[in-house]
């Protein structure tokens, strides 16, 4: 119960900082943020490494749509627009487009974590392999 308020006070401090419409904002998430955001039900996590990369190790959960790929702007279009998407690539580069295309197709609230699975993998944090 306390974590569900927390992650609560969290996601409601989160929103109303933000004095821009969500629509126009992409936010960057530091490494305490992205495990907090990881737990919320309704956050879609989608690593944008390529399938090879993705294969040899991801964050659990995450599901991989590849940002090098030719059908990738119709990949994403299968995700809830108006659900929170948390990105993430090997470093942060991909990462960023990704997320700059997200929100010119109108996704509303999209995560861009600081760092990718290189940082993650080198705090030793739950990954799938």
């Amino acid at each position: 119960m306390k974590k569900h308020i927390v992650l609560f006070l969290l996601l409601l401090t989160t929103i109303v900082s933000c004095k821009t419409d969500a629509t126009e904002e992409i936010k960057v998430v530091s490494q305490e943020e992205m495990q907090t955001y990881i737990n919320m039900e309704d956050v879609q996590l989608i690593d944008v490494r390529t399938p090879e990369e993705y294969g040899a190790g991801h964050i659990a959960a995450a599901q991989n749509i590849n940002f090098l790929s030719p059908t990738f702007e119709k990949d994403i279009q299968k995700l809830d627009k108006n659900k929170p998407v948390l990105v993430y690539c090997q470093m942060g580069g991909r990462s960023a487009k990704c997320a700059e295309k997200m929100k010119a197709l109108g996704f509303t609230k999209i995560l861009d974590y600081k760092g990718g699975y290189s940082k993650w993998k080198s705090l030793e944090l739950p990954i799938e392999k």
